[in-house]
């Protein structure tokens, strides 16, 4: 017997993406819209694609997708974030894995980052994975303001297929996102009692950028590859620069 699969789309003013997203779920036996109050017309274009929409208020990334995860239709669920895309390719191996009967509790899917219209061979994002599909009853993703993932003991497969993801669609739209990871990166650091000092903020942008443009070959990538070294340093930069701020307030003595 063939598993029933949920589709759970988080989501906060994603007019422009959302469109995209959820035309590529409509093989799903549910596409659960989880919103975070939008000001725009996301839950009226979730609506119009016979979604189940449900608002619910954003604390983050993780808290979000904790409450949601155990609200989904059925036993399964693949996550899938505005920006993201599940090919034909991918659909149809989720497919087989739910005829067939999953044999584990979770799986990875690698996604195909695009950064301003390319699709990143380099830099680091070509190794990006996440696991998006698993048993709703057994997963929940870890306490973590920022990058947190579902906890599952042992290894788990992953599958042959990747998201298209569109994390990147211009400048103006990727600032305001560095602004937010940077924030809740520097408070969870701050939580597990970090703190930064010029080595932090003077060091660690310089090896993000050595490491994504040399060692992770960004230069492969022409000039994408650059930008992206050095918006991956920026962010870096940002995220120890808010740490030493918040020790500041706190009065709380920085790293030498």
């Amino acid at each position: 017997m063939t598993e029933k699969l949920t589709a759970l789309v988080p989501t906060f003013n994603e007019e422009a993406v959302i469109r995209d997203c959820l035309e590529s779920l409509r093989w799903a036996d549910e596409v659960f819209v989880v919103d975070s109050f939008s000001h725009d017309k996301t839950v009226e274009i979730a609506r119009e694609y016979g979604s189940r929409v449900v608002q619910h208020a954003y604390v983050n990334s993780a808290a979000q997708k904790n409450w949601a995860i155990p609200q989904s239709g059925h036993l399964w669920v693949l996550l899938v974030d505005a920006d993201e895309r599940v090919t034909p390719e991918l659909r149809d191996e989720i497919r087989e894995i739910l005829e067939q009967g999953p044999c584990h509790p979770g799986y990875w899917i690698r996604r195909a980052n695009h950064f301003l219209g390319r699709r990143m061979k380099h830099c680091g994002w070509e190794t990006d994975k996440v696991i998006r599909l698993f048993r709703r009853d057994m997963a929940r993703y870890e306490e973590r303001e920022v990058h947190a993932e579902i906890e599952f003991p042992g290894p788990l497969p992953v599958l042959q297929y990747p998201l298209l993801h569109y994390s990147f669609r211009s400048f103006s739209q990727y600032w305001r996102k560095m602004q937010l990871y940077s924030d809740w990166g520097a408070s969870q650091l701050f939580k597990e009692g970090r703190r930064a000092g010029w080595v932090s903020i003077g060091l660690r942008p310089l090896q993000r950028f050595l490491k994504m443009y040399l060692f992770r070959l960004g230069f492969l990538d022409g000039i994408h590859g650059l930008a992206l070294s050095m918006l991956g340093a920026f962010a870096v930069f940002l995220k120890y620069a808010k740490l030493w701020e918040l020790g500041l307030n706190h009065g709380k003595a920085p790293e030498p």
